[in-house]
């Protein structure tokens, strides 16, 4: 019998799949220093962004089930 594999729990709480399996994340540039920030930026920085290619097979593995 082979070993389960286990979730890499930072990864787990960083990105989140969609149910087509697309990989989403937080987008940086939120956390401080907003003032400079105009707001249009701001409200763009809430959403979600998509992981790029070349990372998703990277993070797949962090995230196998």
């Amino acid at each position: 019998m082979k070993n389960k594999l286990k979730t890499r729990r930072a990864a787990s709480k960083r990105y989140q799949i969609t149910k087509t399996g697309k990989i989403l994340h937080k987008k940086p540039f939120r956390g401080h220093i907003l003032e400079k920030k105009s707001s249009k930026r701001k409200r763009f920085l809430r959403q979600k962004g998509v992981v790029k290619k070349g990372d998703v097979k990277s993070i797949n593995l962090m995230l196998p089930n």
